[in-house]
């Protein structure tokens, strides 16, 4: 069987680790590796960590030695110490529904694909659904995915047989950056057709978010992709476009 190595990083989300966890443990998919990466928590989440290692030997936990501030450290981090044939993501807040892994696994064979992720859902901050889907093209390339981020971390999976490993880089919007590198090298990535994660949703500004995410995008084509000018603007307008119909759900 495939080995899935599942990176989740840490810091402060005793109230939401154990849930996403769990999520990880009910997958109907049982080949795969758990690394928890904490940032130097200083609430009670390494203790929910350790008494989920107990019951659950797949399950490592590895500490930081000081706080980075940044999800990419703890990533990376986790990145290098995965031996699984797959690395998927998953956040400590978020939570995968039961078949994520096996539907995923099953396209990725289906399809000889080195990038596959699914349909994701909203949920707010106590874990209420209120069919917030976001959904996605079932395949995407390089300049599809310019015109604005469709592979929700939570429910990207990338083959290390396939790519070798690839890590983040320390920026904003790392995780879009990550999949741009992968596609530009000619990958297609492909999507199960169907919610198979659950996203979390902070109470933070919405415009403000977007503001930031749009500068962040902006710098993106511009500083990571090295697009024209005139390139840039068509795809933030694409951006601006996409961004709306996902982000009005």
């Amino acid at each position: 069987m495939i080995l899935v190595s599942i990176i989740i990083p840490n810091y402060n989300r005793a109230i939401y680790i154990e849930s996403s966890i769990q999520s990880v443990i009910n997958q109907t998919y049982t080949n795969w590796e758990l690394i928890i990466v904490d940032d130097c928590s200083t609430d009670n989440s390494i203790d929910i960590i350790k008494e989920c290692i107990k019951n659950d030997k797949r399950i490592k936990l590895y500490q930081m030695p000081q706080n980075n501030g940044l999800p990419a450290v703890p990533r990376n981090f986790g990145i290098e110490k995965a031996s699984g044939d797959f690395i998927a993501f998953l956040d400590s807040d978020d939570i995968w529904l039961s078949d994520k892994l096996q539907e995923q696994i099953n396209l990725a064979q289906q399809k000889d694909a080195a990038v596959v992720y699914s349909y994701y859902e909203k949920i707010d901050s106590n874990g209420f659904r209120n069919n917030r889907i976001v959904r996605t093209p079932s395949k995407i390339n390089y300049k599809q995915l310019l015109k604005g981020n469709v592979i929700g971390c939570l429910t990207g999976m990338y083959s290390v047989n396939k790519l070798g490993k690839i890590y983040f880089l320390y920026e904003k919007v790392e995780d879009y950056i990550l999949w741009l590198s992968i596609l530009k090298k000619g990958h297609i990535a492909y999507a199960v057709p169907k919610v198979l994660a659950l996203y979390r949703v902070g109470q933070t500004s919405f415009s403000s978010n977007k503001l930031k995410a749009a500068k962040w995008t902006w710098a993106v084509y511009r500083k990571h992709e090295h697009l024209s000018i005139i390139e840039s603007i068509f795809y933030f307008l694409l951006y601006i476009i996409c961004g709306f119909r996902k982000y009005k759900i």
